[in-house]
C-alpha cells in the first residue's frame, strides 16, 4: 500500500513539474470599434464557447474621465494604451496620425525581448503602422527593436486588395491576416504575438448600428474561432500554455454608433476576453481597463518590469494576486493624502509610499523618488505632512506586495 501510494505522489509531482515547465506563450486580438452592448447582442458562438470556459469582462478606454489621464477614445490611441499599459498623458499617441510616440515608455514587445533576446514575437495586422509606428519595428528609438514575423502592409496592395466604396476589401485583407496568424501559431508558433482586425469599425462609420456593421462582428467572431482552434491544436501537441486575450480599442457613439473619439459611456463601455477563467479579486469588483491587459500580458508570462518602467504602468495585472486598486491623492494645508482598497490584502502586509516632483521619464530621464512612509496595506488610507507649497506635480506610488499603482496631482486653480 505504502509503495502505490509513493508511486501515485511521485507521478502526481512528475504532472506538476511538467505543466510548471509548460512554455508560456500569447495572443492578443483588437477588433476594431466594438462597444460592449453589440458584442453581447450579436451572435458570437465562438467568442461565447471562449468566454464559457474563461473569462468575459466589460471594459473601458479613455483613461480617468476629467482627470490628467482622459484619453482620446480613437483608435491607434487605444492600441497603445494596451501595447504600453499607460494612458496618452504617457504614451503620447494623441490620434491616429501616430505622429510621436513616446518611446520612453516601452511596450510589451520591447520588454520581452530585453528580458528574453531568443524569444520570438509577431505582428499580424489590416494596418502597417501598427508594426512600424506603435511597435517600432527596426526605429533607433526603440533600440531598433526586431519583429521577428510580420504580416500587414496590405491596405497598401491595391492589385491584390482593389478598393471598392462598400471597403468589403478591408474583410479580404483582414481574412488575409487571419490566415496568415494560424499557419503561424500553428508551425512556428511565435511567443508573443498581435493580431489586428479592422473591419468591423469601417463597417462601424459607414452604417453605425445596423445589420452591415453586426454582419462584420459576425465574421469577426468566426476569425476568432479560427485564431482559437490553432491554439487548442497548439497546446494539444506541444509542451505549451497559451493565453488568449481579445479586446476592443472604443466603443461608438449613442446616437448612431458612426462615430467615436469622445467619452461619452459608449464610448468608453469596451470588453475583454479570456481564455483563461482563472481572473482576480480586481478584475471581479472593478471595470478594467485596456492599460489592464499589459500588466496581464507581462505576469503570465513572467516577463519582469523593471521599476522605473512599473511606477508609470497604468493599469493592474486581471489574474494572480493584487494588494491595492482605486488609489486617489489629494493636496491641502500642506498635507497629502491618499486612499486606496485593499484586495488580497493580509494583516501583516505593508505597503510604500513614494513621491516624485519630477517628471523625467517623458524626455527619457529618471524621476528621484523620497519615501515618504510604509504604512499597513489594511488602513487603506494615509496622510502624510508637505513642507512647501505644492509643487507644479506630484507622482504617487503605492508599492505593495502584489502589486504597484500610481497616481499623478497637480494644484487645480484655487485649489491653494
Amino acid at each position: 500500500m505504502f509503495i502505490r501510494q509513493l508511486t501515485v505522489l511521485l507521478l502526481c509531482c512528475i504532472v506538476a513539474a511538467a505543466q510548471a515547465q509548460r512554455v508560456k506563450k500569447v495572443v492578443f486580438v483588437i477588433a476594431d470599434g466594438i462597444p460592449a452592448d453589440v458584442l453581447e447582442t450579436v451572435p458570437t458562438p465562438h467568442i461565447d464557447s471562449i468566454a464559457a470556459s474563461g473569462a468575459y469582462l466589460r471594459a473601458h478606454v479613455g483613461g480617468d474621465k476629467g482627470t490628467y489621464s482622459e484619453t482620446p477614445t480613437i483608435s491607434a490611441v487605444g492600441y497603445n494604451s494596451l501595447l504600453t499599459g499607460t494612458w496618452v498623458n504617457k504614451h503620447n499617441v494623441w490620434d491616429n496620425d501616430i505622429k510621436a510616440p513616446d518611446y520612453n515608455y516601452p511596450t510589451i514587445f520591447k520588454l520581452l525581448k530585453a528580458a528574453s533576446p531568443a524569444k520570438k514575437i509577431a505582428v499580424f495586422s489590416s494596418w502597417q503602422e501598427n508594426r512600424t509606428k506603435l511597435v517600432g519595428d527596426g526605429l533607433p528609438q526603440t533600440g531598433n527593436l526586431k519583429v521577428d514575423i510580420a504580416a500587414d502592409g496590405y491596405e497598401l496592395d491595391t492589385v491584390q486588395f482593389p478598393h471598392d466604396k462598400q471597403r468589403d476589401f478591408m474583410h479580404r485583407i483582414d481574412e488575409r491576416v487571419v490566415t496568415e496568424a494560424v499557419n503561424s501559431l500553428r508551425t512556428t508558433a511565435p511567443d508573443l504575438s498581435w493580431v489586428y482586425l479592422e473591419y468591423t469599425d469601417d463597417m462601424g462609420h459607414m452604417y453605425g448600428d445596423a445589420p452591415q456593421f453586426y454582419t462584420a462582428v459576425e465574421m469577426m467572431d468566426k476569425q476568432i474561432g479560427r485564431l482559437w482552434n490553432a491554439i487548442q491544436y497548439r497546446s494539444r501537441h506541444f509542451n505549451e500554455d497559451w493565453l488568449l486575450v481579445v479586446t476592443t480599442d472604443h466603443g461608438r457613439a449613442e446616437a448612431n454608433g458612426k462615430g467615436h473619439g469622445g467619452q461619452s459611456p459608449r464610448q468608453r463601455n469596451t470588453w475583454i476576453l479570456l481564455n483563461k477563467p482563472d481572473i482576480n479579486s480586481y478584475a471581479k469588483l472593478a471595470q478594467p481597463g485596456i492599460v489592464d491587459i499589459f500588466p496581464t500580458i507581462a505576469r503570465f508570462m513572467q516577463v519582469p518590469i523593471p521599476q522605473a518602467v512599473l511606477r508609470e504602468v497604468d493599469g493592474i495585472p486581471l489574474a494572480g494576486k493584487v494588494s491595492v486598486a482605486n488609489m486617489n491623492v489629494n493636496v491641502f494645508q500642506h498635507k497629502l493624502d491618499i486612499s486606496w482598497t485593499a484586495l488580497d490584502a493580509t494583516p501583516g502586509d505593508k505597503l510604500k509610499v513614494w513621491i516624485s516632483t519630477t517628471n523625467q521619464v517623458q524626455t527619457g530621464g529618471t524621476d528621484n523618488y523620497t519615501l515618504l512612509g510604509e504604512v499597513p496595506v489594511l488602513q487603506k488610507h494615509a496622510t502624510f505632512p508637505l513642507n512647501n507649497d505644492p509643487d507644479p506635480v506630484y507622482k504617487i506610488v503605492l508599492e505593495a506586495p502584489h502589486n504597484t499603482i500610481n497616481q499623478w496631482w497637480a494644484p487645480k486653480e484655487g485649489s491653494k
